[in-house]
């Protein structure tokens, strides 16, 4: 009867109009807040979204208004060896460097050595790992997938490993390297059997064996100190494993066959008959009946170089051996990784690779070996995939917590590879001076056993926050 509404019930359009901002605000929060810790990841990239989508920091715009200049741009700005020779003059004399302090500084632009100071050589760490990287990706296609593969001879079947260095027993989208896994193989492999039986040709039950004579030579490097295996340090290198040869945080000492055991338990829930014990085993010469793709080179060599990972480097410096028809051992790898750098310009006096992890104290490299690496990523754009990995000072990866503050200590200023040993501390990478110009530089030391390390290492951050507010371009 009463056809007027009540005031009390209506909405007003003002009302209305806040209450969607509000909504909206919320949302933006929402998705911003998971956005930013990752939980978007699979949606926007199919898993982890890897180096190569993360924005540059908000740290790497200058207070002078110069932003930081990108690496793979063209260089045509030349260095004044004057300036870069004054900003260091301070930071070289630090007590916590130690007696034997290695410095080269090259300028991209020309190629030239603008500074240098100390010993030809010295024991380099980790920083092994820029000369490692940079020769996988010129040897090898940086587009070229691990395969893991397996093989059959009537009722046997071979897992052969492929040198895949982060193959997984099960994908989780937790690792930006981690592309291949032995469950999907086991059911591409019980697919394959069963397709095999339909046509009269499949087996009731298999055995399992494993093939790892893609490399050649020791897991265990005699050049490494006694205890980097037996102590969990680093596991023994495969061309086959799981998780890095890892199990609910404990090191196998036989990967391959560990990963092998996985692989026969992930076949049994496939409903295939697994008999016997997994078995060392050579593939016969066929078709695989079943293949996972794991990561590209160049996907590992971003992983490997951010984290600094001392078995994906090893694996990466045996496909660079083969590459090279060397032996697929340390040997070969540290002989193939200094061909394949001197054949790209890099100068390689002294030049001693014991590994491609930098583990061994055996190695020898002139800092301008690695500063010269550094500067052909930059001018001729030769691997710019390794310059995109080198972590970035107070933001990521083994910089993430030095060069903590502003500009003037470095933050997002020097990107940069670390290598740490006892005694034995270094930078590698590059550093954008106060007019936005690179500078690549190898900052070494390996004299500081009875220093402390925090201030050795503050000591060479320090050194690279000078150049970074230099005006030396």
């Amino acid at each position: 009867m009463n056809r007027r509404r009540s005031a009390r019930g209506r909405v007003s359009p003002a009302w209305l109009v806040l209450s969607i901002g509000l909504v909206l605000v919320v949302l933006g929060v929402l998705v911003a807040a998971a956005w930013s810790t990752g939980r978007l990841n699979a949606v926007v990239c199919g898993g982890d979204c890897g180096p190569e989508a993360v924005a540059d920091p908000a740290g790497l715009e200058r207070a002078d208004g110069l932003a930081a200049r990108d690496p793979r741009a063209p260089v045509r700005a030349s260095v004044d060896a004057a300036a870069v020779e004054d900003a260091l003059s301070g930071p070289l004399e630090a007590d916590a460097l130690g007696d034997r302090v290695g410095v080269s500084v090259v300028d991209p632009a020309t190629g030239e050595e603008v500074f240098s100071s100390g010993p030809e050589t010295l024991v380099p760490a980790s920083t092994t790992k820029v000369l490692t990287a940079a020769a996988g990706l010129v040897a090898l296609d940086p587009q070229q997938r691990f395969e893991t593969s397996v093989a059959r001879d009537g009722d046997a079947l071979v897992l052969v490993g492929g040198g895949d260095p982060y193959l997984v027993a099960s994908r989780d989208d937790s690792g930006y390297a981690q592309r291949a896994d032995l469950t999907t193989l086991a059911e591409r492999t019980a697919a394959a059997l069963q397709e095999a039986a339909s046509q009269g040709d499949g087996p009731e039950e298999v055995s399992l064996g494993y093939d790892t004579t893609l490399f050649t030579g020791p897991g265990d490097n005699p050049d490494w100190e006694n205890g980097y295996v037996s102590g969990q340090i680093v596991t023994p290198i495969a061309p086959l494993w799981t998780n890095r040869g890892i199990s609910r945080g404990v090191r196998s000492s036989e990967p391959a066959r560990a990963a092998a055991e996985t692989f026969a338990r992930l076949l049994r829930r496939q409903g295939v008959d697994v008999t016997g014990d997994v078995e060392d085993a050579q593939a016969p010469d066929t078709e695989p009946i079943a293949t996972v793709q794991g990561a590209t080179v160049e996907q590992a060599v971003e992983a490997l170089t951010l984290s600094s990972n001392n078995e994906a480097a090893e694996v990466l410096a045996r496909h660079v051996a083969i590459s090279q028809g060397q032996e697929a051992d340390f040997a070969g790898g540290g002989t193939a990784v200094a061909e394949v750098l001197q054949e790209a310009g890099v100068p390689t006096a002294g030049l001693e690779l014991e590994d491609g992890s930098g583990l061994s104290r055996g190695n020898r490299i002139a800092p301008v070996t690695l500063a010269q690496t550094v500067a052909l990523g930059i001018s001729e754009q030769a691997w710019p995939d390794l310059l995109a990995a080198l972590p970035v000072g107070g933001f990521s990866g083994s910089l993430e917590d030095r060069m903590d503050g502003d500009a003037s200590s470095g933050a997002g200023l020097v990107r940069a590879k670390t290598g740490t040993l006892t005694g034995v501390h270094s930078l590698a990478g590059y550093v954008t001076d106060a007019r936005g110009v690179p500078l690549a530089v190898a900052l070494m030391v390996d004299d500081t056993e009875e220093i402390s390390a925090l201030e050795t290492r503050d000591a060479l951050d320090a050194a690279a926050a000078a150049l970074a507010s230099c005006a030396c371009g």
